[in-house]
Formats: C-alpha cells, structure tokens, sequence
C-alpha cells in the first residue's frame, strides 16, 4: 500500500469513528429511554405522561389567566438575533464569573418547592444532579445531611422568604448555620409574600402538605383526604400572621454576613436601582415562573430596564420561560450574567431523577454553545447587546 493511500485510509478511520452515524448507532445499542429525548420541550411531554394529573397542573400552572406564563414563552420571539461571521469559533467557551465563582456555564438551578408531588426526595436528587453537573444551585433546604457528606454542590445559595431576618437572634444563627455549612449566597424570594390563586389547583381540590410526601389515590382513583387536610380555595381573605420583609430587613440580613446576599423577584428599574443602594449583591430579574401576580409580562421583557438601572455595579440574573440555547443567548445579550432554569429541570427530574436533571442541563449547555457557535460569539465574553434586535424596532427599553 502506497504511502498516499495509507493516509486515505487513515483518514477514511478517523472519519468513521467520529461519525454522528457511528454515535448514532451506539445510542440505538443502548436502548436508553433518557437519548430519545431530543430536547427539553421532550421531557416536558413525557413528564406529564408520567405525572399524576393534579401533580402535573400544579407544576405546569401559573397565576390566575397564566398571561405572564404564556409572555414568558412568546417574547423570545420578539427578539432577533444578529449572527456574526467570519470569526473563529472552533472552541467554544461557556464559562464566565458569578459574584467571586466560576460557572462552568451560564445556567443555574431555580429554587421550587414540592419536589416530591414529582420524585421522591426530590430536592437531594436535584442536589445530586447540580452536584455532577458543576451547576450553581439555589436550594428550598433539606439537603444538610447531604451536604455534609461531602458530595453535595460546591456552589449553592439557600432560599429564603425572609422569615429568619424578623428577630435578630434568628437572623444571626441563620446566617451563622448557613456560613458552617459552606452556602455561597443567600436567595430572598421578595414577590411570593402571598400565594397566588392558582386556579388549575383549585378546581382540583389540591392539598399543598401532598407534595412534602405524595398525592395519594384509592384503588378507584379518587384523591384521598385525611382530616385536617385543607385544599386551596379563593374565599380565603390575604393576611399574614407576621410582618412581610421590607428593605430595612434585607439590610439587616446583609450586615450580619459576609455572604452575598441576592434578590429574588426584581423587575422594575426602581427596585433594580434600590437594590444597589441597600448592598444587594445581585438581583435575579423573575416572575415566579408566572405563579404570583399575573400579567406582568415576561421577564426577559423587563431584563434591558433592570440591567440599565444596575449600571454594571452588579450582576443581573434572569429566569423565566427559558427552554432553548437561543433564549439563554438572548438573555446574555441583553445583559444577563446567568439564567436560571424551573420547570425544565423538573421535567427531568420527573422522568428520571437525578439522571433527569443533569441530561437537562446537559442538552441547554450544548445548545447554548452550537448557537453561540453559530452566532459567531465563541465566548461569553464576546456577547454583548449588538447580538441582537426586537422585531418592532425598539431597544427593549423603556
């Protein structure tokens, strides 16, 4: 064999292990339900295949009408991308800085209660997931055990409605206990000091307590109730036993710890502005998944107004709505250091646990990076607002 065709023939091998057809082929092989899911909008359908139907509305809710869960979908498409040529993109590198952190990549875990209407000890697994995954994740709690382990994430924030700040003394163990436990950031969710009607849950006669253990059915498959079980109703008046947080209070929680202490629920550029002022150490520009108050458009909507106000003094998150690479290349765009993820994840979780979570993160991770490829940005650093326009010709702004 001359020397010519033994570099074909070389060649020609290398090409056919690197095939897609050839990975393909493995794939098949491996008769694995979890690789016939192409993409998250996938795990979605099979989640609510899998799911007891009054588990799978309250994950899929929204607020009343559901026009915000809706604006969080449909505006990504009033955003137009504008690709770049001709630059070199044979790497792509996701990774980019959080408050003193390196992420891996520009995605992070959104805090979401009732985990186990959908898998059981759902908030460990999802640990787990974040865990091999390298992903930022914001925790509900109860993954102490977990955490001191060993194995858990390495970069996480813990979630809080803000009750532990009331009293001083439980504001400081709180902050003390979280410090010894190695959290990097403590989460005040600022825009669910009430619940929302959820009205899909209403008229299902749902029991909140069911998705601390699970939704029980007899053998005819009626819901079961136990005494005391209260369902959510619409005639109950808004009121709470305590005093809701005011700014006075995140103040307080801020000078009692060193942590960053982040805000959870921001999207207006006056609350983006008093944010900075009180020493917020970011904000996450959200709408609950559009749970809480309706019809307050989508976040990535109000994203450019929140960034501007922010003035680069801190980092701007973002969640809400976000299923494709091209929705988290929007949100970098327009100023978004990372985006958070809710019900993608969950959908995973559902289907298949921990595997579940981490093949969600997986397929928005690779999205993110063949689109920025595409896009012609190779790395973080290189997207800016220039990548894109809003199909009605204004600059996202108000």
């Amino acid at each position: 064999m001359s020397t010519t065709r033994r570099q074909a023939f070389r060649s020609l091998l290398r090409f056919l292990l690197a095939s897609p057809l050839l990975r393909a082929q493995k794939y098949l092989g491996e008769a694995d339900p979890i690789m016939d899911l192409a993409n998250v909008f996938d795990f979605g359908r099979f989640a609510k295949s899998k799911l007891d139907p009054v588990a799978w509305d309250y994950l899929d809710e929204g607020g009343k009408d559901e026009v915000s869960l809706r604006d969080n979908r449909e505006a990504f498409n009033r955003i137009i991308l504008r690709p770049r040529i001709l630059t070199d993109v044979h790497k792509i590198d996701l990774a980019t800085n959080l408050l003193g952190r390196k992420l891996d990549y520009p995605i992070f875990i959104c805090p979401a209660g009732g985990k186990n209407c959908f898998y059981r000890n759902g908030e460990e697994e999802v640990a787990r997931a974040a865990a091999t995954s390298n992903a930022l994740m914001i925790t509900s709690g109860g993954i102490e055990e977990f955490l001191g382990s060993g194995k858990g994430p390495k970069n996480w924030w813990q979630y809080t409605l803000g009750g532990e700040v009331r009293a001083k003394t439980t504001l400081l163990n709180f902050a003390e206990k979280l410090e010894d436990l190695g959290c990097s950031g403590i989460c005040i969710t600022v825009d669910s000091m009430l619940v929302s009607h959820r009205e899909r849950s209403i008229h299902n006669k749902f029991v909140r307590e069911w998705c601390d253990k699970e939704i029980g059915r007899d053998s005819q498959g009626h819901l079961i109730y136990k005494p005391g079980d209260l369902p959510w109703r619409t005639d109950v008046y808004p009121e709470r036993p305590f005093p809701t947080p005011t700014w006075d209070d995140v103040r307080r929680l801020r000078d009692a710890t060193q942590l960053p202490v982040i805000l959870k629920g921001v999207l207006t550029a006056e609350d983006s502005e008093r944010s900075v002022q009180a020493g917020m150490s970011a904000i996450i520009v959200s709408n609950h998944g559009g749970r809480q108050l309706d019809h307050v458009g989508a976040t990535i909507e109000a994203l450019p107004e929140c960034v501007q106000a922010a003035r680069g003094k801190i980092p701007v998150l973002v969640d809400g709505g976000f299923r494709r690479g091209t929705d988290i290349l929007k949100a970098l765009a327009l100023g978004a250091t990372a985006i958070g993820i809710g019900r993608p994840y969950l959908w995973g979780l559902s289907c298949f646990g921990q595997r579940g979570v981490s093949r969600i993160l997986e397929l928005m991770r690779i999205e993110l990076a063949l689109d920025m490829g595409m896009a012609g940005v190779p790395s973080i650093s290189q997207i800016d607002r220039k990548l894109v326009r809003f199909r009605n010709g204004g600059d996202g702004t108000c």
